[in-house]
């Protein structure tokens, strides 16, 4: 078995309704490094984290940046490693083929394909959102190799759509093939429930916003099988920055330095 296989094979089974895993999004290799230590059971890019890193914003980064860095992040850690990959890189059906082989190219274990233009936020027509993720089913069976898709469904998180027509679409995406659903941000955990109710396969919810309040317990009883963590992480560490950068540049106040992690420790953590 290639490691390739073996990582996409622990990824699939990590992905059971009701026993949730946490998919830990890193945005460099350090902490995709760390959080393997603490515990992470498959690891994440998140396309607003490493946009932070190259100091631009969201919606920002190349396709081939995108992949490189989640191909460098899979070399870096041991665990099975997903693709935050935004529309495909492209409207165009053919981008979205390309993103899928340079996604198996690059040895990962799936990634997440959006219904949704960026930077634009604005939502595929039906029609041709089905062809993108049925377009991503077909590359994918056209390799030797088994790859974890995500189909997502962004418009309720933009205000595009309701709910019931991101349970429409997902649907759609479940019967073309696709192997986890994803509809970020929904109105409630009420609603939430009712797309795990509505699908057959594996659903992923996202843990920001209002859905911090809530325990993998919570999601577990309404049949979330997949925690992803979006860019949340990253902006936590960003706030600590935040929050001891200000007093220093604003006053010379410098206790709150104090709080960093020891460097032992943080070696510890890097090390594979």
């Amino acid at each position: 078995m290639t490691n390739h296989t073996a990582k996409t094979q622990a990824f699939r089974e990590l992905h059971v309704p009701g026993k949730p895993f946490i998919l830990a999004n890193a945005w460099d290799i350090g902490s995709a490094r760390v959080l393997a230590k603490l515990g992470a059971k498959a690891i994440a890019t998140s396309s607003a984290a490493h946009a932070f890193t190259l100091g631009v914003t969201d919606g920002h980064v190349t396709g081939e940046q995108a992949v490189n860095h989640a191909k460098d992040l899979n070399a870096a850690v041991d665990l099975p490693v997903n693709g935050d990959f935004e529309n495909g890189f492209g409207v165009d059906i053919d981008n979205v083929v390309s993103t899928i082989n340079a996604s198996l190219d690059a040895g990962l274990a799936g990634c997440c394909i959006e219904d949704t233009a960026v930077p634009t936020g604005e939502s595929y027509d039906f029609d041709h959102a089905l062809e993108r993720i049925e377009a991503a089913v077909q590359a994918i069976r056209q390799h030797e190799n088994d790859f974890v898709l995500t189909a997502r469904a962004d418009g309720v998180m933009l205000g595009n759509y309701d709910t019931n027509e991101a349970i429409r679409r997902l649907q759609a995406y479940e019967a073309a093939g696709a192997d986890v659903l994803y509809a970020p941000m929904l109105p409630s955990i009420e609603d939430l429930a009712r797309v795990c109710a509505a699908v057959g396969v594996p659903v992923n919810a996202l843990c920001a916003g209002k859905f911090t309040q809530y325990t993998v317990a919570d999601f577990a009883n309404i049949g979330v099988a997949r925690i992803s963590l979006g860019s949340a992480l990253a902006r936590v560490t960003h706030k600590a920055m935040l929050d001891a950068a200000n007093p220093m540049f604003s006053n010379g106040d410098l206790s709150l330095l104090k709080r960093g992690a020891g460097g032992g420790e943080v070696d510890r953590l890097l090390s594979r």
